[in-house]
């Protein structure tokens, strides 16, 4: 669908189940700015490697006066795992009910993978201003470099 959610547009403010579960939503962020990192599945490689590069950046993005939540369709204790395993900082949410945010925002989407077709997330990254409007969307991330990337964005905004 043409008509995505984009830079300019309001966040959808649905509710995501943090690991402890909670909810948490990006109208809780209000007057901050926010990095929502959706990513395909804790403890792959390249999302464990994600998460890791926004934890060792945390410090910056707070000194910046931007929040931090990474987002995936994995389940709250999942996420409990993947964070006491690795030792992350920056919070995760789960997204796994159906129509949730990942849904809405169209990044929940049917993937190819050697000849199999399933639904997954398209890895995004959406930057969200202090006025609850989104600043800048990285799509389709390549995982290198990407934290440091979106740190000089929000450190700009």
């Amino acid at each position: 669908m043409s008509d995505r959610i984009g830079v300019g547009d309001t966040l959808p403010d649905i509710a995501l189940t943090t690991p402890e579960g909670g909810t948490v939503k990006p109208s809780d962020f209000a007057g901050r700015k926010l990095v929502l990192f959706f990513y395909p599945k804790d403890d792959t490689p390249g999302c464990t490697t994600e998460n890791k590069d926004f934890t060792a950046l945390a410090g910056e993005f707070e000194a910046a006066g931007t929040a931090l939540l990474g987002v995936s369709k994995d389940t709250p204790a999942k996420h409990t795992k993947f964070i006491a395993k690795h030792g992350l900082t920056a919070p995760l949410a789960s997204d796994a009910e159906e129509n949730g945010l990942s849904d809405v925002l169209g990044i929940w989407t049917e993937k190819q993978n050697y000849g199999r077709t399933y639904m997954g997330m398209v890895r995004t990254t959406y930057l969200v201003g202090t006025d609850g409007k989104i600043a800048r969307v990285w799509d389709k991330v390549k995982v290198k470099g990407h934290a440091e990337d979106v740190l000089a964005a929000a450190k700009a905004l």
